[in-house]
Formats: structure tokens, C-alpha cells, sequence
């Protein structure tokens, strides 16, 4: 009836899973509580469940990573104190449960935490500054994001029902063979995996298709901001990439359950073509994460500097070129397979040389801010704490391209340091910016200046103590993964990187901090212009937060800094305002997602009636959906003319005051 599941799979006798499962049950049991209460649940469902508006869900992408990245480092401050005391002793971690908790540590950060902050921020900005009302496909919107939640909650289920894969945030085999990992740990990761992929493949298509596709009047290629360019780049990458991480997850789920072998040591089976094929998607991965970054420090930086992004057309064509190369690198994630020389040195000159147009866009940060007014508030300095970062991790990178120097740091703490070098650097100092930059834009007020610079003073000086140790201990020989050590040596270095990733916790309480704060006193940083930075794209032409049509008339570009442009002119005559439609909302997302879930969490257990009845309920919900006879809703033009001049009386009204000041 239950498949593999009894009351064994519950963790009774270890208490570290049992009491951060115990919080986060009460935690969210008083946050459901609290909005039964309050009576908040029927705007919630109304407002965000069940929207498709892509504001909505970028705001829930973002909200969901923030919410994983506590998850992530809760585990990633337990591995760091595990390794401080574990010298001659076990430490506080038995090794089962340290393995599943790094393990779970990468999972949950890549594809939890980096990748729906990055797609989370695209999906509210992109239509934006591309002057539409919305994405291509808006109900598809909401289907991928809830899969990807669906993704994260089994994830989580795995802390108390059941366990966690042992084997690496990737599952090579033949660790993760039924013969070797027999538990559902493996099929936990992947069949979250594989449900949150299958959203982020949709993310994907519906980005590529919105940027390409639908764009205002005058909008041609070299005119988007340099944002769009890095989410066209970046989601051309995740259609072409994440079919390949379906299909490789797909057959070792073949290979667990039905004995098929694709991956195993015996009967034709190839463990190497597993490594082939996951850094096949891995390393575009690392693209995919860290090309919006790029995008979101062009903006950035422009910005607060003044000025236009200096080498535009080189960004673009920088941003293109890393799109292609970075499919032509992934076998230097493996030097030491045996491959030989020749093929080593090939994939050696590539990663190098994917390294200049990394260069060429850092040189055109530094020149956009030469010479121009920059202003140092929070989105700038995460923007010049990414460079110097970035950098830093980026010559690492070039040295384990070196496939010599490779043989010796490989599966080393050198290679854990530089990961993090790139994608703490790159990717969350880029996602701190873009959640800075654009919060005004999203709720209408400021995030707190000075505990967002506390947050980042932290979040900087913590990184340099956590990881930089890890450099050294990777030279003095000490591999990753280790649950417990013999060494004197190492000892020292393993204390100072725990203070650094407690330096880094005092960087996320001072975040929550900031934003608890910045809601109790919102009102005194309202933002009533809709322009708080004196931005240049056409983002900040709407009212902060911006109506649910985005804009009452779709505006025409005639150049690359389209709201800058439009600012040095005036406008006399108020636009023709029409009925505006819109997307209806739809709950096809949320209920896919619940029955998702179900069909997720029966296929790791065994139970194929429940796999069954999740299908069709899955199925159901598809046809439902296909047969609405009216999928948009009308905003007259009474409604659409009062929420304008609403917004410009506001505008007006405050640049007059300042003007009189």
C-alpha cells in the first residue's frame, strides 16, 4: 500500500534532523496560522498563488531562494563547525548524516538558491525594460515556478522523512547505483531535480521567447539594456543545456529502478559517459548562474555612475561569445579521466580563452566608472566587492586550467575555495545587487542604507576568512568531503574558516535585519517618483511598484538608455489611453505543482497508485486549463487614466518640493 514507507524512515533517534525539522514544522504552522487568522488568505491566494502576473512571480522566485539560502547555510555553517572540531574525534556529525548535509548543501544552493534568485529577478525586470506588459507565455510562468518549488519541498521532506543523498551535489556513479547507495537519498535528488528542471526548462523557453518575440516599438537588439542581452544569453544556454541533465538523470533512474545499465560497471555500462554528460550541462550551469549577474552590474554600475555603459556593442558581443565557448570547456572538469594530452591541452587553451571576454567586460565596468559621478550605496559596492572578488576566483580558475597544476589541486579544498570564489563572488554578490536595485521598484520603498552596508562589509570580510583558508589547505593536501582528519596542520586554518562563515551568518541576520526594518519604517523610504536611483532603462518609468498592466501606453525607444533619453525631453500632451487586457489568473500552476509533488514523493516511495492518481490529477488540470473560455481580464480606460495620473501627481507634486528646497 506504502511502498517502501514506514515508520523507519522517520529519524527518530538522531536529533539534529529531528529538531531543525521540529522548527521549520512550527515555523511554517505559525505562518500558515497567522494568515488564517488574520484573514489573509484570500488575497494571498488571489494576489500571488494563483497570479501570472510576472511581477508576482519574480518577487516569489526571489522570496523562495532567500528562504532556501537559509537552509543552505544552515547546512554550510554545520560542515564549517564539524571540520573546526574534528580533529582526532568524530566531531558532533556522524558521518551519514555529515554526508547528507553537504550533499544537500550544493544541491539546495545551485539549484534553489542561485538558480530562482537569478530567474526570479529576470522574470520581474525583464518586461520591464523591454516596455511590455508581460512575458510570452504568462500562465507557463506560473508553472515553472511552482515546479521549482515543488523541487525545493521535497528536498526538504528528505530531513525528516527518509534521508538525503551521501554521494555530491552531482550523483556519479557508481556511488549512486542502487548496488552502493540502496536508500532513497538518491532518488530524492532526483526527482526533485528532475521536477524543479523540468520548471526551470519552462523559465527558460519563456524568457528566450519574451526577449526575442515581444518587445516595444523601436526596441531592436541594440537597444535592449544590457540585462536582456545576459537573460537572452543565459536562457539560450538553459534550453540547450538542462534537456541534457533531464535525459542523464532520466537513465540513472533507469538504472535504479528497472536495471537497466547505463552507468554501471558491468553489462556495457559506462561510469564515464555519467561525467561527460553532467558537466555537459555543468559548466553552461556556471554560465547560466553568473551571466545575469553580469547583466545586473552593467545596470548597476551605469547607474551609479552617471553614465552609459561604456562598450556597449563589446558587452554584447563579450556576453554572446561566453554563450557559445562555455559549451567547449567541461571536460576540464575532469583532467585527471585519462583522456590524454592532446585533448587535455585543447580544453586547457579553451578555458583560457574563455576567460578575455570575462576580462572585457570587467575593463568596461571600470571605464564606465572612470571619469563619471559615482555614488557608493549599497547596489555599488556589492557591484565592486563582486569585481575584486570575481577576479580573484577567475586566476584561480585560469591555474586549474593548467591541466598540471590540475592533477595535483584536483578534489582538493583549492577547487572548493575557487568555486566559491566564483559563485559566492559572482553569482550572490551579483543577486544582493539586483534585490538592492530593484526592491524600490518591486514595493515602493527603499531597502535601509546603512544595515544593507553593514550586510555587505560582512558578507565581504566573512567570505576572504571562510575561503581563503581553504586555498591553503588545498595546497597542504586536504581533500573535500572530509568528515573527520589527523592532521595538525590543517587544524588552524579549518578555526579561521569557521569564523569567516560566522562573520558571513552575521551578514544574513543583518539582511533579515535590514529588511524588517526598512517595512517598519517604509514610509519614510517611499519612493514616490518610481525613479529613485535616476535610472536609465525603462524599468523606472512606471510607478514603484508598477500598475499590473506595467505601462498605460507602450512607449517607442529610440535609443540605448531609453528612459534616460526620454527624460531630457519634455512631454506636454497626456497619451490616448485605451482598455488595457491582461492575463487571468490561474491556478493550473499551483494545482501541477501539488499534484507534482505527490507523483514526486510516490515514485521515491514506491506507491504506484499514488503515482497514478498524481498523473491524472497532473493530466486533469492540463485539459481544465486548455478549455477556458476566457482567459484575460479588461482594465477600462477610466481605471487605467486614474492609476496614471495618480502616479504622476505624486511625481510632480514631489519634484516641485524638492525643486522649491
Amino acid at each position: 500500500m506504502l511502498g517502501k514507507l514506514t515508520w523507519d524512515a522517520i529519524p527518530l533517534e538522531q536529533p539534529i534532523p529531528m529538531i531543525a525539522s521540529g522548527v521549520v514544522a512550527l515555523t511554517i504552522l505559525a505562518i500558515l496560522g497567522w494568515v488564517v487568522i488574520k484573514g489573509h488568505l484570500p488575497y494571498l491566494w488571489r494576489e500571488w498563488i494563483t497570479s501570472v502576473d510576472h511581477k508576482r512571480i519574480g518577487v516569489m522566485y526571489t522570496l523562495l531562494a532567500m528562504v532556501m539560502l537559509l537552509r543552505g547555510f544552515a547546512d554550510a555553517i554545520m560542515m564549517r563547525m564539524q571540520q573546526s572540531v574534528a580533529f582526532h574525534s568524530q566531531g558532533f556529525l556522524p558521518p551519514e548524516h555529515y554526508d547528507q548535509i553537504f550533499s544537500a548543501h550544493g544541491t539546495i544552493m545551485i539549484f534553489f538558491v542561485a538558480m530562482p534568485f537569478m530567474i526570479g529577478l529576470m522574470n520581474f525586470v525583464v518586461p520591464l525594460q523591454l516596455g511590455v506588459r508581460d512575458v510570452a507565455f504568462p500562465t507557463l510562468n506560473s508553472v515553472g515556478f511552482w515546479l521549482t518549488a515543488t523541487g525545493a519541498l521535497l528536498v526538504n521532506i528528505s530531513l525528516v522523512i527518509g534521508e538525503f543523498a551521501r554521494n555530491g551535489w552531482l550523483p556519479y556513479p557508481p556511488l549512486s547505483e542502487l548496488a552502493y547507495s540502496p536508500g532513497v537519498g538518491v532518488d530524492y535528488y532526483l526527482w526533485s531535480l528532475e521536477i524543479s528542471g523540468a520548471g526551470t526548462l519552462v523559465a527558460g523557453i519563456n524568457l528566450v521567447t519574451t526577449v526575442l518575440k515581444v518587445r516595444t516599438k523601436g526596441m531592436n537588439y541594440l537597444r535592449m539594456p544590457m540585462f536582456c542581452w545576459t537573460t537572452l544569453a543565459t536562457n539560450l544556454l538553459i534550453v540547450a543545456a538542462f534537456p541534457i541533465l533531464t535525459a542523464t538523470f532520466a537513465m540513472l533512474l533507469l538504472d535504479r529502478y528497472l536495471g537497466f545499465h547505463f552507468f554501471t560497471n558491468e553489462a556495457g555500462g559506462n561510469v564515464m559517459m555519467f561525467v561527460n554528460l553532467i558537466w555537459a550541462w555543468g559548466h553552461p550551469e556556471v554560465y547560466i548562474l553568473v551571466l545575469p549577474a553580469f547583466g545586473i552590474f552593467s545596470e548597476v554600475i551605469s547607474t551609479f555612475s552617471g553614465k552609459p555603459l561604456f562598450g556597449y556593442r563589446s558587452m554584447v558581443a563579450a556576453t554572446m561569445a561566453i554563450c557559445i565557448l562555455s559549451f567547449m570547456v567541461w571536460l576540464h572538469h575532469f583532467f585527471t579521466m585519462g583522456a590524454g594530452a592532446d585533448v587535455n591541452a585543447i580544453f586547457g587553451i579553451a578555458t583560457m580563452i574563455i576567460a578575455v571576454p570575462t576580462g572585457v567586460k570587467v575593463f568596461n565596468w571600470l571605464f564606465t566608472m572612470y571619469g563619471g559621478r559615482v555614488r557608493f550605496q549599497t547596489p555599488l559596492l556589492w557591484s565592486i566587492g563582486f569585481m575584486v572578488t570575481f577576479i580573484i576566483g577567475g586566476m584561480t580558475g585560469v591555474l586549474l586550467a593548467v591541466p598540471p597544476a590540475d592533477f595535483v589541486l584536483h578534489n582538493s579544498l583549492f577547487l572548493v575555495a575557487h568555486f566559491h570564489n566564483v559563485i559566492i563572488g559572482g553569482v550572490l554578490f551579483g543577486a544582493f545587487a539586483g534585490y538592492t536595485y530593484w526592491f524600490p521598484k518591486a514595493f515602493g520603498f527603499k531597502l535601509h542604507e546603512g544595515l544593507g552596508r553593514a550586510a555587505f562589509w560582512c558578507w565581504l570580510i566573512g567570505f576572504y576568512v571562510a575561503f581563503m583558508p581553504l586555498y591553503v589547505l588545498g595546497l597542504l593536501g586536504m581533500t573535500r568531503r572530509m568528515q573527520h582528519y589527523d592532521v595538525p596542520e590543517w587544524r588552524p586554518w579549518l578555526i579561521v574558516a569557521a569564523c569567516g562563515a560566522t562573520l558571513i551568518m552575521c551578514g544574513i541576520g543583518l539582511q533579515i535585519a535590514q529588511l524588517v526594518v526598512s517595512i517598519r519604517r517604509r514610509e519614510q523610504l517611499r519612493d514616490q517618483t518610481g525613479d529613485p536611483w535616476n535610472g536609465r532603462s525603462l524599468e523606472w518609468a512606471t510607478a514603484s511598484p508598477p500598475p499590473a498592466f506595467n505601462f498605460a501606453v507602450l512607449p517607442h525607444v529610440t535609443d540605448a538608455d531609453a528612459y534616460w533619453e526620454s527624460k531630457q525631453r519634455r512631454f506636454d500632451e497626456e497619451p490616448q489611453y485605451r482598455d488595457i487586457e491582461i492575463p487571468r489568473n490561474s491556478a493550473t500552476g499551483f494545482v501541477c505543482a501539488f499534484f507534482a509533488t505527490i507523483m514526486g514523493f510516490a515514485l521515491i516511495w514506491h506507491i504506484w497508485w499514488m503515482v497514478a492518481a498524481g498523473a491524472i490529477g497532473a493530466f486533469a488540470t492540463f485539459v481544465v486549463f486548455a478549455w477556458r473560455d476566457h482567459d484575460e481580464d479588461v482594465i477600462p480606460t477610466e481605471e487605467v487614466a486614474r492609476i496614471v495620473r495618480r502616479h504622476w501627481a505624486q511625481r510632480h507634486a514631489l519634484l516641485s518640493r524638492e525643486a522649491a528646497e
